[in-house]
């Protein structure tokens, strides 16, 4: 007979569910939706015995899928419940919203000990993993905001902001269209491009390269408010001033980064090279190149959010009325904190993608590199 596998998190799990038995009800008494008996013993029910169930002799995989339907079906009736009852949930919700996550928790323990085989098994669990804790920041977030009541005006709960979202897909189209893909990609394309070449100048002339990274260290000091203002005033109010920030504040990092990624290369490899007589550009393109990628990718990221933030603080100094910067400046002043929230989502979301997109070709380019074979 296989032993029962326990777990602190079901453990505690069904500690919080007994505490909140002897603390209902879920809601207060003023809630204007009171819940019948028959949902709170469901909860209950569904809480209960997933962490039970959790308990028994099963495949991670099964005891994962377990986990996961008991954990977020409970958490999706937890907030069910708060539907025209804000600001009534009592410390017996809490609680048991509170053993959801740790089921959840557990869910996520489980499934990081699978070993799938096949290479889309392996990236649905690389997604599934991060989706499930950023689902639960979502849920928590929205279960403390219209549970416990806290002020539209200090956070709007997510829910909010996803309607406000799909409410104003035109506005945030033209703001991510003027900020994103004039004034980010612009500067971002200049800007390490430029940095790209002058590293390689830099790497053959002693003198660049002694110059310029003092140099490069004092610019990437700078604070974006002092410049962005100058930047308005020689290139306009329109998307150049913001492409302009941008190049400056993605130029010194891939300098920086190629730089030392064109002197990684070792000494015995420099020797050989030259043993084959190889010249300064077969060696570049051959040697120091390859084994600059990882350096200069790691400027590429680096730089992925550095232009975003760039670009949007520029436009809080000047502008057309639109962008993103200029749609949060403006909405904050007219207290529209769900618009302000809409378009902080809009720009994470599209950081993120821009992210990942020079990350999965990072791993396209450098896939001979220790850290990407050992991933």
């Amino acid at each position: 007979m296989r032993h029962l596998t326990f777990s602190w998190q079901g453990i505690v799990a069904l500690l919080l569910c007994i505490a909140a038995l002897a603390s209902l009800p879920l809601l207060a008494e003023s809630a204007a939706r009171p819940l019948s008996d028959g949902t709170v013993s469901l909860i209950f029910i569904i809480v209960a015995a997933t962490a039970l169930l959790s308990f028994a002799p099963q495949p991670p995989a099964y005891r994962a899928t377990v986990l996961f339907i008991g954990a977020h079906g409970a958490a999706w009736m937890l907030l069910s419940a708060l539907s025209g009852n804000e600001a009534t949930a009592t410390r017996a919700f809490f609680l048991l919203l509170l053993s959801s996550w740790l089921l959840a928790w557990r869910c996520v323990t489980e499934l990081s000990k699978l070993q799938p085989v096949t290479a889309v098994g392996k990236s649905a669990l690389e997604l599934l993993i991060p989706a499930i804790f950023g689902a639960w920041i979502l849920i928590l977030w929205e279960a403390v905001t219209r549970g416990a009541g806290v002020p539209f005006i200090l956070l709007p709960p997510p829910s909010a902001i996803g309607a406000r979202i799909m409410a104003s897909l035109p506005i945030l189209g033209d703001d991510v269209r003027q900020t994103i893909f004039k004034a980010v990609l612009i500067g971002y394309i200049v800007g390490c491009l430029s940095g790209f070449v002058v590293a390689v100048l830099a790497d053959r002339v002693v003198f660049l390269r002694r110059g310029l990274l003092p140099i490069g260290n004092m610019v990437s000091a700078l604070p974006i408010i002092g410049v962005a203002p100058v930047m308005v005033m020689w290139f306009g109010f329109d998307w150049p001033s913001k492409a302009a920030v941008v190049i400056i504040m993605t130029f010194f990092p891939m300098l920086v980064n190629t730089v030392a990624g064109l002197a990684a290369s070792g000494s015995m490899e420099r020797d050989l090279m030259r043993t084959y007589a190889s010249s300064d550009w077969q060696t570049l393109l051959k040697l120091k190149l390859p084994a600059a990628m990882p350096f200069i990718f790691n400027a590429l990221k680096i730089n992925s959010t550095l232009a975003l933030i760039g670009a949007i603080v520029a436009e809080f100094f000047g502008t057309p009325i639109v962008g993103m910067g200029f749609r949060i400046s403006t909405e904050i002043g007219r207290m529209n904190v769900d618009m302000v929230w809409a378009e902080i989502a809009v720009a994470a979301l599209a950081g993120s993608i821009f992210y990942g997109v020079i990350a999965l070709t990072e791993r396209a380019v450098t896939f001979w590199h220790p850290s990407i074979r050992g991933g």
